[in-house]
């Protein structure tokens, strides 16, 4: 069945999900239904600038609520940041959240859901052992994607890093999944070209790793091939509909809502892991601040041919799932590059404009990254130089 445009459906897993062109509409009743009064939207500053964040706070407003905009996320998000969401939602004496944006703007609201009620420093809470529990009230939260990318929107964890050393951590509760997923495509159709390739292939990413995981979740692997088959049905096509500016015709409707559930579908399967990709991306944020999604477009291609020869016979699924003839890992990687190709993605990172200078850098980062110890393959320091030499174009 093709993705509905003339309607909203509800999914309820891994919470509920409202999918559909106009679901962006919902909001203001279902918060009030809830008991809520006074939301902060938290979004990011590049979108702030269009009518988006505040055609919805005067709906909200609109609808009986008393909404404020915190539009303080710029670039990959900081602790300094969500230290700032927060004062303006203790100002604004909020009851709720709703997280509007792409990653960046989803991670940052997370935190400040994490960090309105609980007591000391964000990084106190990362996920790593000994630190402060996630036991203390949080306000109720939604979020409404604006790209179809992260698949944070229906993800359990935020990703922020620290102001000084660049490093990112991740803070993980159950607790912090969303209320309600508003994922309207309507919001999608104006993407940038570059915007909607560059996240498109984020969300291909995760479903990628998290189907090559080394760990056993037949749940999750079922979610991330049918999520690759959306994405090669959708990206190219939602990309090439963004270069045309095309206003929303019906078949560009419909791709752009099959890439927003592909998404997070994304976000979904990679609870069973993510690896060497991710690991290799992240420090290009870190050192390069290259846009995470831009970064494992990059990367993909090379970490999949280290990859490869470790379990092959999960390249031949994954490029039965992509509609790939003569399925193998040849046949998918050469796919991969093939779709960095239309999409525009730079091949090397050298024509994304880093200097190999950082290349020590970026190793170094590579190796701290928790991200591949899930990695279908083991990677030494020594892969890691290896991949990214590779990956520079030398």
């Amino acid at each position: 069945m093709q993705f509905p445009i003339d309607r909203v459906v509800q999914y309820n897993f891994p919470t509920r999900i409202r999918s559909g062109f106009g679901a962006r509409h919902e909001i203001g009743p279902y918060l009030l239904a809830e008991g809520q009064k006074r939301p902060l939207i938290v979004t990011d500053a590049e979108l702030a600038k269009l009518p988006i964040p505040g055609d919805l706070e005067k709906e909200l407003n609109g609808a009986g609520l008393s909404a404020k905009i915190f539009a303080g996320v710029q670039g990959n998000p900081v602790e300094s940041q969500v230290t700032a969401g927060v004062a303006v939602f203790r100002a604004h004496n909020a009851d709720s959240i709703v997280a509007l944006g792409g990653g960046a703007a989803m991670d940052v609201a997370k935190a400040i859901t994490l960090m309105a009620h609980h007591p000391g420093k964000l990084f106190d809470y990362e996920d790593v052992p000994g630190t402060k529990p996630v036991d203390q009230t949080i306000p109720f939260f939604v979020t409404v994607p604006t790209t179809a990318g992260t698949g944070t929107e229906v993800g359990r964890s935020t990703v922020i890093s620290d102001d000084t050393t660049h490093a990112k951590k991740i803070m993980f509760s159950p607790r912090l999944l969303a209320r309600c997923v508003f994922a309207d495509p309507e919001l999608t159709l104006g993407l940038p070209a570059r915007v909607t390739a560059a996240t498109g292939m984020d969300a291909l990413t995760h479903l990628v790793e998290a189907y090559l995981a080394n760990d056993y979740h037949p749940i999750c692997d079922g979610i991330a091939l049918e999520g690759v088959r959306l994405v090669a049905q959708s990206l190219v096509q939602c990309t090439e509909y963004a270069k045309a500016k095309d206003p929303g015709s019906d078949d560009h409707r419909r791709v752009r809502g099959m890439m927003l559930n592909a998404a997070m579908m994304g976000g979904i399967a990679f609870q069973k892991g993510l690896g060497a990709v991710h690991s290799t991306a992240h420090p290009l944020s870190t050192v390069f601040d290259f846009h995470h999604g831009l970064a494992n477009g990059i990367m993909i291609p090379y970490v999949m041919r280290f990859n490869a020869e470790a379990v092959p016979e999960r390249f031949v699924t994954l490029a039965q799932a992509a509609g790939i003839a003569n399925p193998g890992p040849d046949s998918f990687i050469h796919w991969l590059e093939n779709l960095k190709e239309q999409l525009g993605i730079p091949r090397t990172i050298s024509e994304a404009g880093a200097k190999k200078e950082g290349l020590e850098d970026l190793v170094r980062f590579a190796v701290l990254d928790v991200c591949h110890a899930m990695n279908p393959r083991p990677v030494s320091e020594g892969d890691f130089r290896n991949i990214y030499t590779k990956a520079f174009g030398s």
